[in-house]
């Protein structure tokens, strides 16, 4: 049996979505229900009716990262305005394919999933390894996170203990720092130590548009006297959970799409669970084609 959320993380139909473009590169997948939105802006976007080929392309006259940012900018206020882009939270994220290429434009972090742009976050798993005669005698566990009930996305789900997109001016050490201590209390020495794993993929149709996102992941070793503590109001509560309690949350659905690619990694680089019961996760540590 494939878990869920090996199948959610690609459960994606290009037939009803239209490339969105910049210039000479595909940056996003907009839902074809959606492009008529945006035929109110004929002097920001281009739309191409041609069939198998049909696309939106921010019109060439906005030539300048500066520029295309004003221009979505405008489109992204009066969409949200209306209620078309939900979940408001005055961040920069960047329009870019790869982590460390140039911004093509800035978005509100909110409109990333209507325009179906690449997006980045950190995973952190919270590990806990009890020396012998530890409880329960020596067995590893995770702590994991409850999301707030108020969150805009996954509302009261379970989540890793830190996990948290990278805005535009973060890097990967310095996202996690931050996230650390505002989802768990983690101070930074600690934080410091976090091991990377793999990196994700996700290309998922989800109600608020797409996600197309990159998880990098990483492994951080928590002290068996550490107990976390949120600081942002984004946690409802953390839980210090067995192995087989993880594995069953993840079979269950009961976290989040991320967090089960991300806690599933751990698990099989750890040799904790046994990759029979994981089949089709290898193909989610390649990238989707993005065109």
């Amino acid at each position: 049996m494939t878990l869920p959320c090996i199948t959610a993380a690609r459960r994606f139909d290009a037939a009803t979505h239209r490339p969105f473009w910049i210039g000479a590169e595909q940056v996003g997948w907009i839902r074809a229900s959606d492009v008529p939105l945006l035929a109110r802006w004929p002097d920001v976007f281009e739309m191409d009716r041609g069939g198998s080929s049909a696309r939106v392309t921010l019109a060439a006259a906005f030539n300048t990262v500066e520029l295309r940012s004003a221009a979505l900018g405008s489109v992204i206020g009066a969409l949200a305005a209306e209620g078309r882009i939900p979940g408001w939270r005055n961040e920069t994220y960047a329009i870019r394919n790869a982590f460390d290429a140039p911004p093509l434009a800035y978005i509100e972090r909110a409109a990333s999933r209507f325009f179906g742009t690449m997006t980045y976050a950190v995973h952190l798993n919270g590990v806990v390894e009890y020396a012998d005669g530890g409880a329960p005698r020596g067995a590893p566990q995770l702590w994991i996170a409850r999301r707030s009930d108020t969150k805009a996305t996954d509302p009261g789900m379970l989540d890793n203990v830190v996990a948290g997109g990278i805005g535009w001016g973060f890097g990967i050490d310095a996202t996690i720092v931050k996230e650390c201590w505002e989802e768990a209390g983690i101070p930074k020495e600690i934080a410091a130590r976090a091991v990377a794993g793999r990196t994700a993929h996700v290309l998922q149709s989800l109600p608020e548009g797409t996600q197309a996102e990159q998880i990098f992941i990483y492994d951080l070793a928590l002290p068996a006297d550490f107990a976390p503590r949120n600081q942002d109001g984004e946690v409802g509560e953390h839980r210090l959970a067995r192995i087989d309690e993880v594995a069953r949350w993840i079979e269950e659905g009961a976290l989040t799409v991320d967090a089960s690619l991300a806690t599933l990694d751990c698990l099989l680089r750890r040799r904790w669970i046994d990759e029979d019961a994981c089949a089709g996760i290898e193909a989610l540590f390649a990238p989707p084609v993005f065109a």
